[in-house]
């Protein structure tokens, strides 16, 4: 092993503590995590990482149990023989939204931690409330009304914020904390965010929240570069606003540089070098796109459970079906995300109904079936182009109930659009990849941009990664070429399962290496990035003829969604 400076990044999920350590050339070094189900499901009660309140919609996580998983990972690390004493920057990420509540002793008990004692057996008066509310909560609907209305609409909280209001936002969970638990709220002296609090540990003082993930708050006013005034009333009370300021705290706009040298304890405790420094942590998905490095214009869609698409953007054209959050590293860049419920299920439900295969894979009859099938179903002319919506679950983005729609248009233009009756499960196979990935052009189209060096196409993103299970899937990566096209081609991504700790290592590199505050993270991480280990070539992407086809009927899709909603608004 080289003697070089090493980096350490974190990724604090709702079911795992990850660490992974990295070199300078991005080489991985070793890599450990903490299972909270594995490690401490009998001591702290909880299921898939968390606990529940159903009759209230209440999902939370207990806080010791990740300040006991901290003591435990780097422990693990140490145990596989890391040689922490050269780990020179620490950053990592949390998962958005979730909000940690300190108490008025948490600075003090932060600043002289003994190295003799655990975390856990010293912070247990840090805490003003024991529990950190977790993604999957929706007991906040009520509080989403009034942020929803505060501004004058949801159009114009998501052009403030980069949202529209959303349960687990965490601006909406402080206004519910402090009108179902005020003696919480009033207890707390500071209220950080996962990764602001993890950052905290490691710093010995509570650490800033992080510009990117301060997005994902509905506080933050994204073009002002400021907490918005009129949503911390509305979360605080009028005369609340300076005393919920302080517990909030100023956000630097720098996502690099170092936030402070690593606390004491862990110099005494685990060896790490007095000189380590610390770097703000982000949050989860901002963490995901560092790990590529995924550049201006690329997407990434993520085929798992559920579906993601995450895209780079100089654009900020905010809507309330989708997010824009500040970059992570790069000023006057933003994250555009869609969420999606219905992903892979949906699919695995159009794949069976078709006959079985005889075979050992699953997905080969729907996987034929779908190469079988002409774009839009349109076999000859004359054809109408089938659209559908398949939606198991209620979505989100759309806002519909559960329910199956299918339609047919005039596949030249659009026109004629009505709703059909079942046109049986080989025409579903195709037309529900379709649907997918129609619902992401379309939310993205005025996003992308025509590829620089070849004018003569249409706008497009430039490259698209496929993550998650359904990126293993040939027919799948062929129709969202088809439909989103990649002028440079759609990949396979495969950065281990540890992509929001590996984005959290190099945004630590990022931050410490990089040589002032003008060299961007895609320079200095982008001339290191080896992508031959990490992607692999699925698809062209983007096919003449093909590209535009899908284009004459995004109208009519966008229409036949608006028609439905009329009728099954959640």
């Amino acid at each position: 092993m080289s003697a070089g400076p090493l980096y350490l990044g974190f990724d604090l999920s709702t079911q795992q503590l990850k660490a992974i350590v990295i070199a300078s050339d991005l080489k991985v070094i070793t890599e450990a995590k903490v299972d909270f189900d594995a490690d401490y499901a009998a001591k702290y009660k909880i299921k898939k990482g968390v606990q529940t309140n159903e009759d209230e919609g209440e999902v939370y996580a207990p806080v010791a149990m990740w300040v006991e998983a901290v003591d435990l990972v780097l422990t693990r690390l140490k145990e596989k023989g890391c040689p922490v004493e050269r780990i020179r920057g620490i950053s990592g990420s949390g998962q958005q939204h979730s909000s940690v509540y300190w108490s008025e002793h948490a600075q003090s008990t932060l600043k002289k931690l003994e190295s003799g004692k655990s975390l856990l057996g010293q912070l247990s008066n840090a805490f003003a409330y024991e529990f950190a509310p977790n993604w999957q909560d929706h007991s906040t609907q009520t509080e989403c009304d009034h942020f929803d209305a505060h501004l004058g609409s949801k159009q114009k909280l998501a052009e403030a914020t980069g949202s529209s209001a959303h349960h687990r936002f965490t601006g909406t969970q402080i206004l519910r904390m402090r009108r179902r638990r005020p003696e919480v709220y009033d207890k707390t002296a500071r209220i950080s965010l996962a990764s602001s609090f993890l950052a905290s540990l490691f710093l010995g003082k509570i650490a800033p929240i992080d510009i990117s993930d301060v997005t994902g708050m509905n506080l933050w006013d994204i073009a002002g570069e400021k907490w918005n005034e009129s949503l911390l009333e509305l979360t605080a009370g009028k005369d609340g606003v300076p005393e919920l300021r302080k517990k909030l705290g100023d956000v630097p706009l720098d996502g690099g540089g170092s936030l402070g040298s690593i606390s004491p304890y862990f110099v005494e405790r685990y060896g790490f070098s007095p000189e380590c420094q610390i770097a703000p942590f982000t949050g989860d998905n901002p963490a995901t796109i560092l790990s590529l490095p995924l550049r201006p214009h690329d997407a990434i869609v993520s085929l798992g459970t559920s579906s993601t698409f995450l895209m780079n953007t100089p654009s900020y054209k905010p809507d309330p079906s989708y997010h824009f959050m500040n970059h992570p590293t790069t000023k006057g860049h933003y994250m555009f995300m869609l969420c999606y419920k219905n992903g892979g299920l949906a699919r695995e439900k159009v794949r069976d109904k078709l006959p079985k295969p005889s075979g050992s894979d699953p997905w080969e009859n729907f996987n034929k079936t779908v190469l079988e099938t002409p774009p839009l179903d349109v076999r000859k002319e004359g054809d109408k182009a089938k659209l559908g919506l398949y939606f198991p679950l209620p979505e989100i983005v759309p806002n519909i109930k559960a329910g199956i729609w299918r339609y047919t248009c005039n596949s030249e233009d659009g026109s004629d659009l009505n709703e059909t009756s079942d046109w049986g499960p080989e025409a579903d196979a195709r037309t529900i990849v379709e649907s997918q990935a129609l619902s992401m052009r379309l939310r993205s189209q005025n996003l992308v941009s025509k590829p620089s060096d070849r004018p003569h196409l249409p706008a497009q993103p430039r490259r698209i990664y496929l993550v998650g299970g359904g990126s293993l899937n040939p027919a799948i990566a062929r129709v969202f070429g088809d439909v989103l096209g990649g002028v440079d081609g759609v990949y396979k991504l495969d950065v281990g399962g540890n992509a929001c700790a590996l984005g959290g290592a190099y945004k630590a590199l990022w931050a410490l290496e990089r040589k002032d505050a003008n060299e961007s993270f895609d320079d200095l991480i982008g001339k290191r990035w080896k992508e031959e280990n990490a992607i692999q070539k699925v698809d062209d992407g983007y096919r003449d003829g093909t590209f535009q086809k899908y284009g004459k009927v995004l109208g009519a899709f966008e229409e036949m969604e608006n028609r439905i909603l009329k009728v099954a608004h959640n």
